[in-house]
Formats: structure tokens, C-alpha cells, sequence
């Protein structure tokens, strides 16, 4: 596991990676008014625990970099001819 200065909430703090397996990436689904479906997830890419930094209740604090990914099914009409 590699150590890397990380900024949070505007400290620069130590964090050190921790490595991961994915368990599940569900989609969110959303129906918009004018009739297209969109559906979002994250897709985490990198994870780090930093260290000595806690939350109230003793947990340890992470700091995530994720990807956005979103698909779109919008109806014929709105689709570019």
C-alpha cells in the first residue's frame, strides 16, 4: 500500500491506499418529464484511508476518487435526425 499526501477539507493530510474488489455497481434510475430514462453510477477508481483522522463515532475517514458514468434513453423525438 502507497502513502500519498491527499487535501482534506483544505489540510494536506497523509493517506495510504487501500486496495479494493468490487461487490456491487448498481444503476440509479431517474425518468425525466420530457421522457428519457437516465441511469448513473459511480465507478470507484482509487481508495484512501487517512491517517489519524476519525469521524465522531471512532470510524476511520476515506477519501474516494470515483467516475460518473451515465447512460441515456431519450425517445425518437428528442434524438438528433
Amino acid at each position: 500500500m502507497a502513502k500519498r499526501k491527499l487535501n482534506v477539507a483544505g489540510q494536506e493530510l497523509w493517506g495510504e491506499s487501500v486496495d479494493f474488489e468490487t461487490d456491487k455497481e448498481s444503476w440509479n434510475s431517474y425518468i425525466l418529464h420530457d421522457g428519457t430514462t437516465l441511469k448513473l453510477k459511480t465507478v470507484l477508481a482509487e481508495v484512501f484511508r487517512v491517517e489519524g483522522l476519525f469521524d465522531p463515532n471512532g470510524q476511520p475517514t476515506y477519501v474516494v476518487n470515483a467516475n460518473p458514468v451515465m447512460s441515456v434513453d431519450a425517445p425518437d423525438n428528442l434524438k438528433k435526425k
